[in-house]
């Protein structure tokens, strides 16, 4: 079996971590003109953050999160997750303020930034290697794929080789690594997502995220979808592929996801993915058998 995030929590703060998302009014340089204005194709209008909050201050939105999951989390402890959009996308005088407001809680035992591998500067970096050292930082990097001819169509505005470069200059700067991997893009075949999976791992990432292609309102995704020009997995389909891909990745790298739920309001398609519980129960029985 893999290593879950739980276990990898466990391990690390000797207790039981739930992880509070944030949105803190970042954008990407995907939407904003400098490298792109549509984003990519699958990205919805909250920028990957549907479940988390926005219109108020960091410390706010922690109280806010907690309240929300309090019956999950009861003695435990929580990870300030920068979510929305691309959380490094700014100068070092604008992030080290919301960094820090998130860091302060004595509860936050520390931060996950979610980002892109072209937005990590010299001196972000060295922002987040000096507030390593006061608690623990991953930064998330939203890769998806190794194949450039499809990023290219999804419109990611940079090239794989890009990403390696990140990975290594962030494992230099002693920060945990986490890879997202989006599992049915289309015109990917199986092997090219096993390829991903093994490439993402032997560039040195510390955990893996797998999502399902999720097709949202809204999206370019959207418009290609309702043309016909490809289809969404079955759950049978992703639960094969995704058990592939688990297979390739060593125990000392941690899965923090089996699979992704868009917000079912702004859910098209596939409609199986809509029910959490039933998804997530499958796909333990059938990694399990």
């Amino acid at each position: 079996m893999y290593r879950t995030l739980s276990q990898h929590y466990r391990s690390q703060f000797g207790c039981k971590v739930y992880k509070l998302a944030i949105d803190a009014g970042f954008t990407c340089p995907n939407r904003d003109g400098t490298i792109g204005t549509g984003g990519c194709a699958f990205c919805s209008a909250a920028g990957g953050g549907d479940f988390a909050a926005s219109g108020v201050s960091i410390r706010e939105q922690l109280e806010q999160a907690k309240k929300r999951v309090a019956f999950k989390n009861k003695h435990g402890k929580y990870i300030a997750y920068f979510q929305s959009f691309t959380n490094t996308y700014g100068p070092v005088s604008k992030l080290e303020p919301l960094y820090r407001e998130a860091m302060e809680p004595d509860d936050i035992v520390g931060l996950a930034i979610g980002t892109r591998p072209d937005c990590l500067g010299d001196d972000v970096l060295a922002l987040l290697e000096k507030l390593n050292k006061i608690k623990p930082i991953t930064v998330e990097l939203g890769l998806q794929t190794v194949h450039d001819a499809t990023a290219e169509a999804f419109h990611r505005g940079y090239r794989t080789e890009v990403y390696h470069d990140a990975v290594k200059r962030l494992k230099a700067a002693g920060l945990e690594v986490v890879t997202h991997i989006i599992l049915g893009l289309p015109g990917e075949t199986q092997e090219m997502m096993l390829k991903t999976t093994r490439e993402v791992i032997k560039a040195g990432t510390d955990g893996v995220k797998f999502h399902l292609l999720h097709v949202l309102k809204g999206t370019q995704l959207e418009k290609d979808y309702h043309k016909g020009t490809f289809r969404c997995l079955t759950m049978e389909e992703y639960a094969s592929i995704l058990k592939d891909c688990l297979n390739v990745v060593p125990n000392h790298v941690t899965v923090h996801r089996i699979t992704g739920d868009g917000a079912k309001k702004e859910l098209v398609a596939p409609l199986w993915s809509a029910d959490k519980k039933q998804v997530l129960a499958y796909l333990r029985q059938y990694l399990a058998d």
